[in-house]
């Protein structure tokens, strides 16, 4: 009896087999077993750096999204505004903080889905005429359900495991360029609606959030001056410190006298449109045609959704921040994607992965450790050198989240409407200086700058800088091509152009560059080696079996790397 299907049938059973590329719940296995092999030890550790970071978390996520939620007032019939954007960001990030695989990543309302929603709700209110809520809700439960297709499927392991640091560092940057964009938008609307005074003190405002922010956070390196626990406290608590004085200051003597603009919240915990009393939509109301057209919003949910969180999850755990304990980056999707369906229940936006908040979540927390491994040098002893990792618990994000789920309340929302937008535009230079700083494109421009003379030497199998320069060139040049684009009115797209870069790096540039420069530039984002590492080991592997040794070289397929089966408990 001859076997039916031929060679395609066989490849498609290989897909979902056992160690298949699509075998069914193979990561999210993998994820479960590994959460609950970690989840005691994230919440035995505390310490007074977790708490200042929860302290800096809170400010970086709250205050940008209430300037968010100021635009989705306006541009969604105010069906969203301030109450429904903190509560949102407070009920996701604590089921985050309790249940996820990585609590480092933190989650918001992001700009790129706010201007997705604005489009949705233009097209309900003047193309589809039907109510905003309901369409938008199963726009969101659709995408529940793709999220959970993505995790069952292994999402990750076809598709961000052939991300690499091309991709991520452009990202990043364009995150970086959108908060200093942000911070020029309100000083812009302070210009428009303030006296030429107010205005020009609304700029000083915007730079001693900025610098004092900036000043403080270098505290360590003060010494001698003032006490090391001083020091360290100054360093921890610079954002916090620095919007406080700038909240109080225009409150003292002649500066009160001052005409200001300070942030719009809301006065009490209802939704923001009068016609609403409670934080439930009624979904099933919706004629079952435009159940059906939701898919399409919903799928583009996924998509943005599922790219940002995963490349936020990525950076915050890149090899700088020395993570010891495993990702689940399967079971955090189908997280996000029940929260996106909770959130559309509720009628509020839903949360997903923060670019900057996340990799300044790990920056926060990243300390020094001694292994107390010491190495002979020249017939001497030689100290260990201290090695940076991250606090990983789950406290700093459980407790930003509780803290913000308590401004949600009148009185703590009327204490925050305080704040001027002048402190606000400083936070956000603050966000995008701090972004900026550990981004290794900066320092790749900065050698660009330096005489040749000076610059640090390049391995042997590169020839020169040239390359390295023409390949930092081509992603400032995209970074600000993506920019322009997030700037009209194809914005919602640019996650895919974001994407796109993957096949391009893959396929593209190897032609365009030497293999060696990029080995010394580029590397995969969440596993070991770089992809021209990969293509010289298929090259091996196939020598190998020409010469008829065997298939001892091949590898079994992976959890999700080879760095990550190192860290499955």
């Amino acid at each position: 009896m001859t076997k039916c299907g031929g060679p395609w049938a066989l490849r498609m059973r290989r897909l979902f087999t056992r160690g298949g590329p699509l075998q069914p719940f193979r990561l999210l296995r993998h994820d479960v077993k590994n959460v609950l092999g970690r989840y005691a030890s994230d919440w035995t550790l505390f310490n007074q750096q977790i708490f200042a970071s929860a302290v800096y978390v809170f400010f970086t996520n709250l205050l940008p999204g209430i300037t968010f939620a100021s635009d989705l007032d306006v541009y969604t019939g105010q069906n969203w505004g301030t109450v429904e954007v903190v509560f949102s960001t407070a009920l996701c990030g604590i089921i985050f903080s309790l249940f996820s695989a990585q609590p480092l990543t933190i989650l918001g309302v992001t700009g790129p889905f706010s201007i997705l929603a604005e489009n949705i709700y233009s097209l309900c209110d003047t193309s589809f005429n039907i109510p905003f809520l309901p369409f938008i809700a199963w726009a969101m439960i659709h995408a529940a359900w793709m999220h959970y297709l993505l995790a069952i499927f292994n999402a990750h392991d076809w598709t961000m495991r052939y991300v690499t640091t091309f991709s991520a560092e452009i990202f990043s940057l364009l995150n970086s360029i959108i908060y200093f964009h942000k911070a020029v938008q309100e000083l812009q609307r302070a210009h428009d609606s303030l006296s030429f005074a107010a205005f020009l003190y609304a700029i000083i405002g915007a730079s001693g959030t900025l610098l004092i922010a900036v000043a403080l956070s270098t505290a360590e390196s003060w010494r001698p001056l003032l006490h090391r626990y001083v020091r360290i406290g100054l360093a921890e608590y610079a954002a916090a410190i620095s919007i406080i004085i700038f909240i109080g200051m225009p409150h003292i003597g002649e500066l009160a006298d001052l005409d200001k603009q300070t942030l719009e919240v809301s006065t009490s915990f209802r939704p923001t449109n009068p016609g609403r009393s409670v934080f439930f939509v009624e979904f099933w109301r919706l004629p079952p045609s435009w159940i059906f057209t939701a898919v399409v919003p919903g799928l583009i949910i996924t998509v943005l959704f599922f790219f940002d969180h995963e490349i936020s999850s990525i950076i915050c755990t890149i090899d700088r921040y020395g993570t010891q304990k495993p990702r689940g980056f399967a079971w955090d999707v189908v997280l996000l994607g029940t929260t996106t369906a909770i959130c559309g229940i509720l009628g509020i936006p839903p949360a997903n992965g923060l670019l900057p908040q996340a990799p300044l979540h790990s920056e926060s927390l990243l300390h020094e450790v001694h292994t107390g491994d010491a190495s002979l040098v020249a017939g001497r002893e030689k100290a260990d050198r201290p090695r940076h990792r991250v606090y990983e618990q789950r406290w700093s994000h459980f407790l930003h989240a509780g803290g913000i789920m308590v401004f949600v309340s009148p009185p703590f929302m009327h204490v925050l409407g305080l704040t001027p937008t002048s402190v606000l535009a400083g936070l956000f230079l603050f966000m995008g200086e701090q972004s900026l700083s550990v981004n290794p494109i900066l320092y790749r421009f900065f050698h660009m700058l330096t005489p040749p003379s000076d610059l640090p030497p390049l391995p042997d199998s590169v020839r020169s800088y040239w390359g390295v320069h023409l390949y930092t060139t081509a992603q400032i040049v995209i970074t600000a091509g993506i920019f322009i684009v997030t700037l009209t009115k194809a914005a919602p797209a640019f996650p895919i152009i974001i994407i796109a870069l993957v096949p391009c790096r893959l396929l593209l540039m190897n032609r365009l560059w030497s293999r060696e420069t990029l080995r010394f530039v580029d590397a995969w984002a969440c596993r070991p080696g770089t992809p021209e590492d990969d293509e010289d080991a298929a090259l091996q592997r196939r020598e190998v079996l020409q010469h008829g040794v065997g298939d001892a070289g091949f590898m079994q397929p992976g959890i999700y790397s080879t760095a990550e089966a190192t860290r499955v408990v």
